[in-house]
């Protein structure tokens, strides 16, 4: 697998923090303004959805719980307006279904409460990393364009969900070799599903449906290995 950068600038590196909490807003805000960081606070979804609509942000910190909107429904919207945004959920909801939900939409990480306000940082920081942003991953005819969740075998690019960009990814990264069902399982959706759950085969349908049912081999009880 290969690797392209192109030397392109962000076309906007402040953040929107998005948390209808004062006390972790607050918290949040200053440790990010320490961080050497421009912010923009919003304390619902509506107010949000203004700020982004009339700004660019290189990222988006988003509450999923807010007294006017479901955090999902601003997710949506956000990318809906800014289809390349990337949104780092940051929220209390722990429950796998929750955070499938919102990386399927397009969120680009998810971090629950309470956090670890080392870890948010390092994360924050992996999300305005210009080079990931428009890095572009390629395996023989495939290319996966990292910031846009693009993948394209010939025939022009395709968009993908966020779990079938981490998919295809992980199976880039193993170009020649078969991945097994639960590393899959476990690099992509954690350790919260069951070994037997089927989210990976229906992952991989969507994708051949997609991109072309000869790009991902079954290997009969040693998981899946993208064609050479």
């Amino acid at each position: 697998m290969s690797i392209d950068r192109p030397a392109r600038p962000l076309s906007g590196s402040g953040i929107l923090l998005v948390d209808d909490e004062p006390r972790i807003q607050g918290f949040v805000c200053r440790a990010l303004k320490q961080a050497g960081y421009e912010i923009d606070c919003a304390s619902d979804g509506a107010d949000a959805l203004r700020l982004a609509s009339t700004s660019e942000y290189g990222l988006v910190i988003l509450d999923l719980v807010m007294p006017d909107m479901d955090g999902r429904e601003v997710l949506a919207e956000l990318l809906r307006l800014h289809p390349d945004q990337p949104v780092l959920v940051l929220s209390c909801l722990d429950d796998a279904t929750t955070k499938v939900t919102c990386l399927d939409l397009g969120a680009h990480d998810y971090l629950t409460k309470p956090f670890c306000l080392e870890e948010m940082l390092a994360r924050v920081r992996v999300q305005l990393r210009s080079d990931l942003r428009h890095e572009v991953l390629r395996a023989g005819d495939l290319s996966l364009d990292v910031g846009r969740l693009q993948a394209n075998v010939g025939h022009g690019p395709v968009a993908l969900t966020r779990l079938e960009f981490l998919l295809l990814k992980e199976l880039m990264e193993h170009a020649g070799h078969s991945v097994p069902k639960n590393q899959l399982l476990a690099s992509i959706w954690g350790y919260d599903f069951d070994p037997g759950s089927n989210v990976v085969d229906v992952c991989v349908r969507r994708l051949r449906s997609k991109l072309g049912f000869e790009l991902i081999r079954t290997v009969r009880g040693a998981g899946y290995q993208l064609a050479s």
